[in-house]
């Protein structure tokens, strides 16, 4: 064949693959070239990629970005309101510096508008994708950005991307949701800069507010006390006389994080660790009595946590006599006593713990001190509050309002608000509001009507209560059990369902010993099938079960609010015949400990297998600690708790004996302690004390566990053997010797070293879980551990892995010696 022919036939197949749906991508396009429906425009770390897609069922095709490991998230769209019919779009870019859209008949579809004033025969366009997800159009001659869809985002926020207002332009870039699941079109919601007074971000619902930040304190938005706390992400807040704008980067290079506004107005939390595979998801919105806007009315402050969540301010009482003997507050409040105009008639009380009114016409001033915008505000006779503007270093700055205080929430956090009031209500009020007197002036004969129409109610309702209790109580332990769990009002707004003991029946075979999946001391696990084809697990505590009606509340509770892919799922529960029943998503492989402590089918677990069930469980407890808007110490955190699906991923569960902790808690004090021998840290056992620590020693344990095959229990004291075998600089022996040829030496070795961190004696030394998943998944350097604590029977241990050394110290607690392991 000669050099013409091969010349021929290079020509023609790259000609070919041009319009080829299986193309190879490109990294960059330049003036005059195509990217063709098929095509894609790959970022320098191929991290993310441009190009044609369509969602759904939906023929429409659009051009946009995703990241190239989970291609369904879409977080830029080009032509999201003008979509193309068909396979044979054109993106390509003009002399002029700016990205065209073509359909099939060459009409421009969308593009960039970019107003590049640069002359055609000096300006050289490039298009690149940056691996922030960043589509930039620049200039190759001067290097200067022409257009970047940072500038232009839909319903995202990425890394680095900022939701911003340009006070002198009035440009500015914001959020908006897409208008179903298969329609990226702008929707209903906008998610954006509010100026009109202290700059915060809203929420709104075409041209009503729904949702708010709260403004910037100086350290977080002051509806989201949890931003302070939460270490995964730097938030970053500019405001100067010419721009406003916020933006978020993530603390660590291998985690990948963005916000999205969903078609509902709600907004999501991605987050992705190294390696990259899938997507964790929060739920940012408020889910709770105080979660639509201004429910409470003016001069009211909802709080969450009580049945009648709306409350007066102190000072302040319901607009009408009758919401008063109500306590119906939500329609609002005024003022019980009029304002002085003076500093000798009027003061402030303080509120503590507040997200502050909106904003919106508040006066703003950054240049004065906390002092001068309380002397300001009490001489203005129309300042109804005030607070500082940065709570940094006892705080600075002035945020004013001068109308009507409206969407307050009580919350934790440091966010005080000073209301000003006559003086003669300061006598008896305290730092914190109250709930007003009812206004007494109402006739004798109203009150005597009001009186007598409440009994009248209430022995009506009673009634009605006891024939139906009657009807329904088949003995008085079910109906204690149920009452319990019908009144328990944290139920309210999980969607769990409560499953009918004869469905449960019929799904177990009456609970028959072939669906018997496992046993414990809480009871007896079994698989069953729902009429619709689903696999269960059900959960059937016995009646000596040491799991209490409390415990099996807490799980219900804890797990009903907890959505993540390395939790179980809860599906519902059952209350019926003096049963308790927990009905779970089925876990096709059972319990990790059914394969690491078994000898024959430990071997099925080779070390890849290992490390990804080790990094699931990581992902788990660091949702649990800090990502969930939820904070949970989990307290019994075992192989046997950790269930695996078919895949072989690893799923947390038990949260019977899980407690809420504030992340500003540090340390939980307990009178009882409940866990599993071998799992427990020393501080719990001997003081009571549980942290996000706890959690951090179990895992240690666990993870040496995973490694070595060994159980720590009884007489085998793995983490005795474990520090043994680090003295001597050779912990690789520690590797379970049925998977030593699939496993690498400093891996083994690096997974070690991270378990012993984790179970080092004093609790303020372990790592956090956030922490560990970064030592896991990067080659940071490890700091060399401390000496752990080893909890062992008296005496003994195997004598081919055994370790006791001369120099300890040992208390006896409940059978269990606590021995201190004196280090090197």
């Amino acid at each position: 064949m000669n050099k013409e022919m091969i010349s021929k036939i290079s020509t023609i197949t790259l000609f070919l693959l041009s319009f080829s749906p299986f193309a190879i991508p490109i990294k960059t396009l330049l003036s005059a070239q195509n990217l063709t429906d098929g095509e894609t425009l790959l970022s320098p770390k191929s991290v993310l990629e441009l190009g044609f897609f369509n969602l759904g069922s939906s023929r429409n095709r659009f051009v946009g970005v995703w990241f190239k490991f989970e291609p369904d998230t879409v977080i830029w769209v080009a032509n999201r309101d003008c979509p193309l019919n068909n396979t044979s779009g054109t993106l390509t870019l003009n002399k002029r510096g700016s990205i065209m859209l073509y359909d099939s008949t060459g009409r421009t579809v969308w593009s960039s508008s970019s107003n590049n004033s640069s002359d055609a025969n000096d300006f050289s366009p490039i298009l690149q994708l940056d691996d922030s997800g960043n589509l930039i159009l620049k200039d190759q001659t001067s290097n200067r950005i022409i257009w970047q869809s940072f500038d232009h985002p839909t319903n995202t926020l990425l890394a680095g991307m900022k939701v911003a207002k340009n006070l002198r332009t009035g440009f500015e870039t914001y959020l908006s949701s897409w208008k179903s699941r298969d329609d990226p079109s702008e929707g209903n919601y906008r998610f954006e800069m509010d100026t009109g007074g202290a700059p915060e971000i809203t929420i709104w619902d075409r041209s009503q507010i729904i949702g708010r930040t709260g403004i910037w304190n100086g350290k977080y938005f002051s509806g989201l006390p949890e931003m302070a706390g939460y270490n995964i992400l730097n938030y970053t807040f500019m405001w100067d006389k010419d721009k406003v704008s916020y933006e978020f980067e993530p603390k660590s290079n291998s985690t990948l994080s963005l916000l999205m506004l969903g078609e509902s107005g709600e907004l999501i939390r991605f987050i992705s660790y190294q390696p990259h595979q899938t997507w964790d998801k929060l739920l940012l919105a408020r889910n709770d009595n105080c979660s639509q806007f201004a429910k409470c009315g003016p001069f009211s402050i909802c709080q969450s946590y009580d049945v009648q969540p709306c409350s007066c301010l102190s000072g302040f009482e319901p607009l009408t006599t009758m919401e008063g003997y109500l306590r119906n507050t939500s329609v609002g409040c005024k003022r019980r006593l009029p304002l002085g105009c003076s500093a000798n008639s009027d003061g402030f009380y303080q509120i503590e713990g507040v997200e502050l009114p909106y904003s919106h016409n508040a006066t703003i001033d950054a240049s004065i001190s906390v002092t001068e915008c309380k002397s300001r505000c009490l001489m203005n006779c129309s300042c109804t509050a005030y607070a500082p503007l940065d709570i940094m270093q006892q705080g600075s700055g002035c945020v004013m309002w001068q109308t009507v205080l409206t969407d307050m929430r009580k919350i934790d956090g440091e966010q005080v608000l000073y209301v000003k009031v006559s003086k003669s209500e300061l006598v008896n009020a305290g730092t914190n509001h109250t709930i007003p007197r009812a206004n007494h002036r109402i006739s004798r004969a109203a009150t005597i009507g009001i009186i007598s129409s409440s009994i009248i109610l209430v022995l009506l309702i009673s009634s009605i209560v006891c024939l139906l209790w009657r009807k329904k109580m088949r003995n008085s332990n079910q109906g204690k059990n149920l009452k319990y769990f019908e009144r328990n009002e944290s139920l309210e707004g999980t969607d769990l369902p409560v499953f009918d003991m004869d469905m449960i029946l019929e799904a177990t075979d009456n609970f028959s010993n072939t669906n018997k999946l496992g046993e414990g001391g809480f009871g007896i696990v079994y698989k069953g099938q729902l009429p619709c084809g689903q696999e269960i697990a059900v959960k059937r505590l016995s009646r000596e079960s040491v799991q209490g009606l409390n415990e099996f509340m807490n799980e219900v509770l804890l797990l009903a609010k907890l959505q993540h892919r390395n939790l179980v799922r809860l599906l519902g529960c059952c209350i019926e015949d003096n049963e308790r029943l927990l009905i779970y998503e089925f876990m096709a492989n059972k319990s990790l400990d059914f394969y690491i402590f078994d000898a024959t089918r430990r071997a099925s677990l080779n070390w890849t297998m290992r490390l990804e069930i080790i990094i699931g469980i990581v992902r788990g407890l660091l949702y649990l600690h800090q990502d969930s808007r939820l904070n949970i110490i989990h307290r019994d955190l075992k192989a046997a708790n950790v269930l695996l699906d078919e895949q072989m991923n690893p799923k947390i569960s038990d949260f019977g004996t899980a407690r809420l902790f504030k992340r500003e808690q540090g340390v939980i004090n307990t009178e009882t302690v409940i866990g599993t021998r071998g799992y427990m840290p020393p501080e719990y056992i001997l003081e009571g004390a549980i942290s996000v620590k706890s959690d951090v020693y179990s895992f240690g344990v666990l993870l040496l566990e995973i490694i070595s095959g060994k159980k720590n229990q009884g007489n085998q004291n793995l983490l005795a053997y474990a520090w043994k075998l680090w003295e001597e600089g050779n912990i690789i022996k520690l590797l379970d010797d049925v998977i030593e040829c699939s496993a690498f030496a400093t891996e083994v070795m690096r997974y070690v070293h991270v378990g012993l961190l984790c179970v080092q004696e004093c609790a303020d030394d372990r790592p956090s879980m956030s922490s560990v998943f970064t030592m896991l998944s990067s080659d940071t350097l490890l700091q060399d551990p401390k000496n752990p604590w080893v909890g062992t029977k008296i005496k003994g241990f195997p004598s081919e892995w055994s370790y006791q050394h001369d120099s300890s110290t040992a208390v006896s607690v409940d059978q269990l010696t606590i021995t201190r392991i004196e280090g090197r």
